[in-house]
């Protein structure tokens, strides 16, 4: 018995799936940009934590950039 493969590739997908995928990694990489240049441009004394480590934090898919917008800035 074959074994289904669970990703779908990109000929075998719907319109409709095609739209949300491109939606989604436009979200995720406008999100990532964003937080790398905020990152960039903030004095790392107004970082919580070493910039590297949040440099890395921000790669990891739409939970990155969301946890450095939450944690990673000093708001005053």
């Amino acid at each position: 018995m074959a074994k289904k493969n669970p990703k779908q590739r990109w000929n075998d997908m719907t319109p409709g799936k095609r739209v949300g995928a491109m939606v989604l990694t436009s979200v995720q990489v406008s999100l990532a940009v964003t937080a790398w240049t905020d990152l960039a441009t903030r004095p790392a004394n107004q970082v919580n934590g070493k910039k590297g480590m949040w440099a890395a934090i921000i790669a990891v898919n739409f939970i990155g950039p969301i946890a450095y917008f939450l944690k990673g800035r000093q708001t005053n």
